[in-house]
């Protein structure tokens, strides 16, 4: 018993915060709200971009803009770039294909890979929410905010763009 309880005490004083540590300050209150302010526009965006029909899963949503964007690919620089398994992109692959939003070819120089690109269907339906997604974005701007208010998230969109470029290196 005496070498169980030893053995708690050795872990519980491994694992210990020391009292010394320093907390951290108390977060900012800006950048709380701006935190949740975008969070909260990113789900609504995504709400209506489903408005369309569009009901896929956000892992499908994710593989078909990036095809979209960057091109065809293989499954496992999808899996690299989406920060999933290589299992996980083959099973969102294959809900891909049997909807017909993705097709896949042999890979011309490694016949053990195929690569893999979005389909006309792919990009219709990936318009088609992009589509909803800015119709609502332009109603609720002309609903809710005033002349005033827009010129000032123009500004606001200005800032906003230079955060999310902040550290990374200019071009």
């Amino acid at each position: 018993m005496y070498k169980l309880l030893a053995q708690v005490a050795y872990i519980n004083h491994r694992w210990a915060v020391p009292p010394s540590r320093p907390r951290s300050p108390a977060p900012d209150p800006l950048t709380v709200r701006l935190a949740l302010a975008i969070k909260r526009l990113h789900g609504r965006l995504r709400e209506a971009a489903y408005a369309s029909g569009v009901e896929l899963p956000i892992a499908q949503v994710a593989v078909l803009k990036r095809l979209r964007n960057e091109g065809p690919s293989s499954a496992s620089a999808l899996a690299a770039a989406e920060h999933v398994t290589h299992q996980a992109v083959t099973q969102t692959l294959a809900a891909l294909k049997q909807a017909t939003l993705v097709r896949s070819v042999p890979d011309p120089t490694d016949g053990r890979k195929n690569i893999i690109s979005i389909t006309a269907a792919g990009n219709r339906l990936f318009e088609a929410a992009i589509a909803s997604r800015d119709a609502w974005l332009a109603r609720a701007i002309e609903s809710e905010l005033s002349a005033r208010e827009r010129a000032g998230l123009e500004k606001s969109t200005e800032l906003l763009e230079r955060l999310a470029a902040a550290g990374r290196p200019r071009s």
